[in-house]
């Protein structure tokens, strides 16, 4: 079985994040050499891998480092982007919007001018509108608005997707398009003013945060994706899907967001109430993928069930206790 990574030069943009370690140590398994960009010298992620990584200072937002960067790379992976949850996504959608299309077009362009052979473009499940069908089709993926409460950012990954479909069509560029849905795993960011639900309420559980307060009605559902499965997943669709197509990288598995922060409680060990904070947003109502493109295009299927992966991220977060 031919190992596609092997020897090659990947750069991995935002590396140094919660994915992006995952996404290095896999490389790293396959024989690649990985170069990351960073910004601010935070290294917790990738301190156990560190040594085995080429570590390259740049602002992605200037197209003259992108430039730098991407110069005699093989695969570009461009998992940089700016992320938060719901409140800051609602609150500055000029920022989620403008410094995303921003880093999307300088390493394209970058990637382009240097004839980089590969270029994978993370986008999100955030593209969908709020009423897609469930299962969620790649062909809903620029029906009406995304979902408002990440209108800046689906709309950004939105533009970073069509931008690999144009550098596809006029100039042949070699572009793999993947839709990953929520993440989460050991690494994430747990600090609940900008994280995602499951390292949110991870923490605040573990803080003693009794009643445990959930926002919105807790009927809202969601498809969790682990993420050794994500990074696996990126690499799988760059290698062998790269004509700018979009193709979802999830799970089938659906829970309610109520189910869910049962479940993170049962497992903690922990006696604590449950209250849902119907003043709050639910976001989007429904958000689960269809997979079977993943599976006929690729052969991806994720790995991890929820409840494993809960019971693996809760793990490595009390040991970090």
């Amino acid at each position: 079985m031919i190992n596609f990574y092997k020897g090659k030069k990947v750069l991995v943009t935002g590396g140094m994040g919660f994915i992006g370690s995952f996404v290095c140590e896999l490389l790293l398994n396959k024989g690649a050499n990985v170069l990351v960009t960073f910004r601010k010298s935070n290294f917790d992620n990738i301190v156990h891998i560190k040594k085995d990584l080429k570590l390259i200072k740049t602002n992605l937002l200037d197209y003259k480092d992108a430039k730098k960067a991407t110069k005699n790379i093989d695969a570009v992976l461009n998992l940089a982007s700016k992320v938060a949850g719901i409140q800051y996504n609602i609150d500055h959608p000029v920022e989620m919007f403008g410094d995303n299309v921003i880093i999307a077009k300088n390493m394209i362009e970058a990637s382009y001018r240097n004839n980089v052979d590969r270029f994978l473009i993370v986008s999100s499940a955030c593209v969908y509108p709020r009423f897609a069908s469930v299962p969620t089709e790649e062909t809903e993926g620029f029906i009406d608005d995304p979902e408002p409460t990440n209108l800046g950012y689906g709309w950004a990954k939105r533009v970073a997707e069509l931008m690999g479909r144009f550098y596809f069509q006029e100039y042949g560029m070699k572009v793999a398009i993947a839709r990953p849905y929520n993440a989460y795993g050991p690494r994430d960011n747990f600090d609940p003013s900008v994280s995602h639900v499951i390292p949110g309420i991870i923490k605040r559980v573990f803080d003693g945060e009794n009643p445990l307060v959930v926002w919105g009605s807790g009927k809202q559902t969601r498809s969790f994706l682990y993420a050794e499965d994500f990074a696996r997943g990126l690499l799988t669709v760059t290698e062998k899907y790269p004509v700018a197509d979009p193709i979802n990288i999830g799970t089938d598995e659906e829970v309610t967001i109520g189910n869910l922060a049962k479940m993170i409680v049962e497992i903690s060990g922990k006696d604590i109430d449950i209250k849902f904070d119907t003043t709050k947003p639910d976001g989007q109502p429904r958000r689960n993928c269809d997979t079977k493109k993943a599976l006929d295009k690729v052969n991806f299927k994720a790995q991890i069930r929820l409840r494993d992966g809960l019971e693996r991220t809760i793990a490595w977060y009390k040991k970090q206790l």
